[in-house]
């Protein structure tokens, strides 16, 4: 029980050399192929090398690949829902053979491990994302990310840790299954519950973790994810605060906190199963899991993704084998008339009961509206309110997109002058001639080209928008794939307003000064917007505007009142 509950599998996995050896690993890694890893295998390879994901030993070969997308297992039988697989390029992929090693290096090119290459396939991303996440729905953040996101092949193999990933933020906080087995076992706890999160805690929170653990007569592990979770969450940092602000108000010596850098698929009842082993992992004899535990919320069609249920159904099924207990979670709702939270099944008619959505509670952090103190302790609300300042003092991002002479760059200078002359924040204009001048100017307008120097004008919209400014982008955009990129980099950050200038092709080759649609024609000028090369109209734009008629002035005065209805300016 507690720090002796055999881990998943039989065998707390600890892939590391020790030091000698791993400096000798390192000076033979100088010669192998090298691979950057992304952020996503940043957060597995972590959990990977230090036993959070024991029986793993590596990234899975084919075989496993496939009986787990399948089945919920590896082909030793051992239980694992979630495929960890290494994900590479084409052009790196023809480079490798089996048998090959690699080196694998963080974002700063550090060496973290090595990999024994086995198999290397192009796997069906249809049948996993069936598979796995029950959807081939884009609206699922996992499947977005596996077909837009990942890359098309993959390798898998044997890890060698040579070093652990460097964190510099929360350093106390983070631990690996080992290190928080023996606090467990110099604590003395042998029942602890888990409470997985990628939120803030508020107060309901607090009141279902801690009838959880007396319940169980346990300990509880609060132990949020710090990895990638669901794009739009509150990032980590200001999460964290929250967290060790809301641990004062446990009752002592009964709670501990810890971290967890797994990168979620938030893809719900496999999901829990897989929190579960990793709890497991850790030492944990419970785990909490919730209504929709893991959900990404709705599909195209506006229906959930699982049912509420799905993950409580599957951790029963499985419970034998997997070891560790899990402790429902039931939905807590505040009684104005008892001054309490109770659970919503226990709830009478004559309860007046109050309750703050999630949607609710974004809104009014949007409004700078009230949060009463009943729903959530003053101290996590200052510190969200510092990292979500209320909507009209958010950095956001303007962007236009359409065809060449459609009237982008004219409105985009217009409504530049007139947010200068409400002033607040500061404003950048970053249209497409100048920005290829002065940031792309070695790119061609090759489709590959184009994409990048989008990508590059919505990485600098983004540092603009989290830092509190306007980004005001004018390119054509013509693709939707980059529009999206871009939007998905922009939106966690701040607001993203995309406007669409439709004017029509006829109109805008009328209105071409430079004679580049003439050119174009003569089949002067190759892959052309509008002639020789798709304009792909975007889908749900958050504003059309169709230049006919209408004056620049107009038309920027009526996005101004677009941004005023948002919320984004007063």
């Amino acid at each position: 029980m507690g720090a002796f509950k055999e881990p998943h599998g039989g065998e707390l996995k600890n892939l590391y050399l020790d030091a000698e050896a791993a400096e000798t690993e390192k000076q033979a890694a100088q010669d192998y192929a090298s691979w950057d890893l992304t952020e996503r295998q940043l957060c597995d390879i972590e959990l990977i090398l230090n036993g959070a994901f024991s029986p793993l030993e590596g990234f899975l070969n084919k075989d496993d690949y496939e009986t787990v997308v399948g089945g919920m297992r590896l082909t030793s039988g051992v239980l694992w829902p979630m495929p960890i697989t290494l994900d590479v390029t084409e052009a790196f992929a023809a480079e490798l053979k089996s048998g090959d090693k690699v080196a694998l290096r963080d974002l700063e090119g550090v060496i973290l491990a090595t990999l024994e290459v086995g198999d290397i396939w192009t796997p069906d991303k249809t049948a996993e994302a069936k598979g796995v996440f029950g959807t081939t729905d884009e609206k699922h953040p996992a499947v977005h990310y596996l077909n837009n996101v990942a890359n098309p092949v993959y390798v898998g193999g044997k890890l060698t840790g040579v070093e652990a990933p460097t964190h510099y933020d929360f350093k106390h906080l983070r631990e690996s299954p080992a290190e928080v087995r023996a606090r467990f076992k110099k604590l003395g706890w042998r029942k602890v519950v888990a409470f997985q999160t990628r939120n803030p805690l508020h107060r309901a929170h607090q009141e279902i973790s801690m009838q959880a653990a007396r319940e169980v007569e346990a300990n509880l592990l609060i132990h949020p994810v710090v990895g990638m979770t669901k794009p739009g969450d509150v990032d980590h940092y200001t999460r964290v605060r929250c967290y060790e602000h809301v641990l004062k108000h446990y009752p002592e010596q009964t709670t501990s906190l810890s971290l967890l850098p797994l990168a979620m698929r938030m893809c719900g009842p496999r999901e829990a199963l897989w929190h579960a082993i990793i709890r497991k992992n850790y030492g944990c004899t419970h785990i909490i899991i919730g209504r929709d535990h893991a959900g990404p919320g709705q599909d195209s069609n506006g229906k959930d993704f699982y049912g509420p249920y799905d993950a409580q159904d599957l951790l029963k099924e499985h419970a034998e084998e997997l070891d560790i207990s899990m402790v429902p979670f039931r939905m807590m709702v505040y009684a104005e008339n008892k001054a309490e939270y109770i659970p919503i099944d226990e709830t009478s008619d004559d309860d007046k009961v109050l309750n703050i959505s999630g949607t609710e509670l974004r809104r009014r952090l949007q409004e700078g509206l009230d949060i009463p103190g009943w729903f959530s302790f003053p101290e996590v609300v200052a510190e969200l309110r510092r990292t979500h300042p209320a909507r009209h003092k958010q950095g956001f991002t303007v962007f236009f997109t359409g065809l060449s002479g459609s009237g982008k760059s004219t409105i985009a200078n217009a409504l530049m002058a007139k947010l200068m002359e409400i002033g607040g924040r500061p404003i950048s204009l970053l249209d497409g001639d100048i920005v290829r001048k002065n940031l792309s100017s070695e790119l061609g307008f090759s489709k590959e080209h184009r994409d990048l120097n989008i990508q590059r004008i919505g990485y600098v919209a983004s540092e603009i928008t989290k830092n509190g400014g306007i980004a005001i982008c004018a390119p054509i955009a013509p693709y939707a794939r980059t529009r999206r990129i871009v939007r998905d980099m922009i939106e966690p950050v701040g607001g993203f307003v995309e406007i669409h200038v439709s004017t029509p092709l006829d109109i805008c080759e009328e209105r071409d000064r430079k004679g580049l649609y003439a050119l174009a024609r003569a089949g002067k000028i190759k892959e052309f917007t509008g002639i020789s090369d798709p304009y792909e109209t975007p889908e749900n734009p958050e504003m059309d505007i169709d230049t006919i008629g209408i004056s620049p002035d107009l038309a920027a005065h009526r996005i101004l009142v677009k941004l005023e209805s948002m919320g984004f300016i007063k």
